[in-house]
């Protein structure tokens, strides 16, 4: 016997507990539990079934009124002939079966439909390995005749079709109809109904007695259905493969939803558009195959409200779940580190920043980044080395920012994923050598597209009880406006991505891709007034892709994505905020055209000058004041160097705690020694020109 639903087992708990009188059939329906959870969609409208109790598997209730006559009959004709006669206990049968279980060598039993609903309805009325006990029959003969008194005989039926085991875990007639024939119960024909009729009474019978069972069953109702028709539809029948009802896919999106056997939980998807994001990255990835790859994942949010409106965790064929998988984040951290620079005004977006080679000590040894065509642009501004993704001045900004400094505001951004200190991941941190997950990265973005404010992505819809959280500040506006308008600057990024390439779009957009180490992941993320759109592409085993940039792997999949949500939309470029201004810029020498260009109000300029030309004051980049640098023990002394950097430098000397190492433009690094130390740039006569203190760690 399968097990109720625990509400169900609950109610008649109580009801025994009470000594009070049967369960109403309000009751009992109330109390019935699908075995699937279903989440719905914004509107309302079903969008993924998720299998909940792995116990049985159970359909919503079915109404009498639904289910197909043809079983009715079948089943009374197989289980209860006098059923619309008796008082829920069928004398008659008794008797004869009494009869037959004395004098005949196969005895017969002569529970009603009542009966029945009786014991499937109190757990006390199960039989055991042995069968019913004397007292349980005669309980349930007396739990059958208070049914009948207080219940009608279609509540009856409907109840006992929605209860009663069929085959395997199939209890109830809408699980069974679903699994064995493919279809509704209202659909059932007589072929069909007689095979249901005749699995109630042996329900893991072999096919050829189901068979000889529906077909004589078939025989007493004078159907016209022909028993190899019969016999045909039941091989077929058990052959199906027991599959749940099709729904549009968003399997990992419900996980995060449903718990309870039975509930409906409205989220905040859009049916229409996760289809839509479904089918495109199938598409991509179909033709991606040849260059190995093979996994991608699409969340897409409003801006405005947080709500989660497509949660694509794969292309179907996978259970992982690329929207909370954490990835390395390749370029896609860029963003949030030239905001924090232009935020703490150290540089601005017409600022030159030194695209050179460059060499770093790290606890892993030299750390010495390239840029993706693997050459060296010399020097570019701000705007151009963001948009191009140019990887050396993303280096030296974090530098100059600061990396514990930047490591926190990744996390004030919500990237939970960052899980160890900022001196774990190193310099390396400016290029995405952090993982994080699709969900949080596209979410962090939002907080750009919404001036530099920051909430929580939110999955259930408004009346769940899951609130977004308060808004917080991260970014300064200006800041944030400024990173988005140069994401937007086709003719900026045209050094890296060429003019005409997927993230150049018809509408004002602001997008930016990464590509994480050995290719192994593939990032697009982008948004417009009302939408942020992040697609990620890669293999979930980690394998690394073949010659796949972001432009050719996820770019694809974002500009579709966001086409379908921007379709008879302008997207208009946001208003600047107030601590902005524009101002026509030049560059001397011409390292760019002359321009119009956004600061943030006290930092413009109508000339820029490049570092160690007229106007440039000498400095130190590396390592900042106050910075704290640690040796590893894992690392032989001899071999560990730092590597001092400068700006307008030229001709200058390095001076360390007083002693001279050498000039500027020498590259041998130095070896660390532990303790607090002095570092400044001093003239050909011994002046500082410029200073820093620093602290490097020893071994603990």
């Amino acid at each position: 016997m399968k097990r109720l639903a625990p509400s169900l087992l609950l109610l008649l708990a109580a009801g025994a507990a009470q000594g009070a009188a049967l369960p109403t059939p309000a009751q009992v329906r109330a109390a019935y539990r699908p075995s699937d959870a279903v989440m719905l969609d914004r509107h309302g409208a079903p969008l993924q079934a998720l299998r909940i109790d792995r116990q049985v598997r159970r359909q919503p209730w079915v109404a009498l009124a639904d289910v197909s006559p043809a079983l009715p009959l079948a089943l009374l004709q197989a289980e209860d002939q006098r059923f619309m006669e008796h008082g829920g206990v069928d004398l008659r049968a008794m008797g004869q079966a009494a009869w037959d279980n004395l004098f005949r060598r196969r005895p017969r039993g002569a529970s009603t439909i009542t009966m029945q609903l009786a014991g499937l309805l109190d757990p006390a009325l199960q039989a055991g390995a042995g069968g019913r006990t004397l007292g349980q029959k005669w309980d349930q003969v007396q739990a059958a005749r208070a049914l009948d008194a207080a219940w009608t005989k279609p509540q009856v039926l409907e109840a006992y079709l929605n209860l009663v085991s069929f085959r395997g875990e199939l209890q109830g007639v809408g699980s069974a109809a679903q699994a064995l024939f493919g279809k509704a119960p209202s659909g059932l024909n007589v072929a069909e109904s007689t095979i249901l009729a005749a699995l109630v009474r042996a329900p893991s019978a072999d096919v050829a007695l189901v068979t000889r069972r529906a077909c004589a069953l078939a025989v007493e109702l004078h159907a016209a259905t022909p028993c190899r028709d019969i016999g045909m539809t039941a091989r077929l029948a058990f052959a199906r493969q027991v599959v749940a009802a099709p729904l549009p896919p968003a399997r990992q999106a419900a996980r995060q939803l449903l718990r309870g056997a039975g509930e409906q939980v409205r989220s905040t998807l859009d049916g229409a558009l996760q289809r839509h994001a479904q089918a495109v990255l199938r598409q991509r990835l179909m033709a991606l195959r040849g260059r190995n790859v093979n996994d991608g994942a699409i969340v897409v949010l409003d801006n405005a409200s947080g709500e989660i409106l497509a949660w694509v965790g794969n292309a179907g064929g996978s259970e992982v779940d690329g929207v909370t998988a954490p990835r390395q984040a390749g370029s896609t951290l860029k963003p949030f580190l030239y905001a924090l620079a232009l935020e703490r005004r150290l540089i601005t977006a017409a600022s030159p920043l030194d695209d050179s080679p460059l060499a770093l000590a790290t606890a892993g040894g030299l750390y010495a980044p390239q840029n993706y065509e693997h050459d060296f642009k010399g020097f570019a501004s701000t705007r151009t080395s963001l948009a191009a993704s140019l990887n050396v001045p993303a280096v030296r900004t974090l530098l100059l920012a600061g990396q514990e400094r930047f490591h926190e505001r990744l996390l004030a951004l919500g990237l939970r994923s960052l899980t160890e200190p900022a001196d774990y991941y190193g310099p390396a941190l400016a290029l995405g050598s952090a993982e994080v997950t699709l969900l949080e990265l596209t979410n962090a973005y939002r907080a750009l597209a919404n001036g530099g404010v920051a909430g929580d992505a939110v999955l259930r819809a408004v009346g769940g009880g899951q609130a977004a959280g308060p808004a917080r500040r991260v970014f300064d506006a200006g800041a944030a406006f400024i990173v988005g308008d140069i994401l937007a600057d086709p003719a900026a990024r045209s050094v890296t991505f060429g003019l005409k390439n997927e993230l150049a779009a018809t509408y004002w957009a602001a997008v930016k891709t990464g590509t994480s180490k050995d290719m192994r992941d593939n990032w697009c993320i982008g948004w417009t007034g009302r939408y942020t759109v992040g697609v990620w592409v890669g293999n979930f085993d980690g394998g690394a892709m073949w010659d796949v940039s972001g432009v050719t792997g996820a770019a694809p999949v974002w500009r579709d994505v966001m086409d379908y949500l921007q379709r008879g939309q302008p997207g208009t470029a946001p208003r600047p905020p107030a601590n902005v201004l524009r101002r026509q810029v030049a560059f001397q020498p011409a390292l760019e055209p002359p321009r119009a260009e956004w600061f943030i109000r006290g930092t413009e300029t109508a000339q820029v000058t490049l570092p160690g030309g007229e106007g440039q004051a000498p400095g130190i980049v590396y390592p900042v004041d106050g910075s704290i640098l640690a040796v590893d023990p894992d690392i032989p002394a001899a071999r560990q160097r730092v590597f001092f950097l400068a700006r307008a430098a030229r001709g200058l000397r390095w001076q360390l705690d007083g002693e001279v190492l050498g000039g500027v433009d020498e590259s041998a690094g130095w070896q660390p020694v532990p303790g607090a130390h002095l570092l400044e740039l001093v003239d050909a006569g011994g002046k500082a020109v410029g200073s820093t203190a620093f602290v490097v760690r020893g071994q603990d």
